[in-house]
C-alpha cells in the first residue's frame, strides 16, 4: 500500500492498527504484508507498552 502515514507514538500505533485490523484485515500476517510493515518490529513496539498481539480476537490487547 502506498503513502500511509503510520504513527510512531506506540499508543497512536495502537490505536491506529487495532483500528485496521477490526475494520480491513482478517489477520496481522495480511495487515503488515498490505502496508508493507516489518511484523517483528511493530510486535516490538507494541510490546514496549505491554501490548501484546491477540490472534483470536486480531487485535492487540
Amino acid at each position: 500500500m502506498a503513502n500511509i502515514n503510520i504513527p510512531n507514538d506506540p499508543m497512536m500505533l495502537l490505536s491506529f492498527i487495532n483500528t485496521k485490523l477490526r475494520d480491513e484485515y482478517a489477520d496481522l500476517d495480511s495487515l503488515c504484508e498490505d502496508l508493507e510493515l516489518n511484523q517483528s518490529e511493530l510486535i516490538r513496539k507494541l510490546a514496549s507498552i505491554e501490548y501484546a498481539y491477540d490472534a483470536s480476537l486480531n487485535r492487540f490487547l
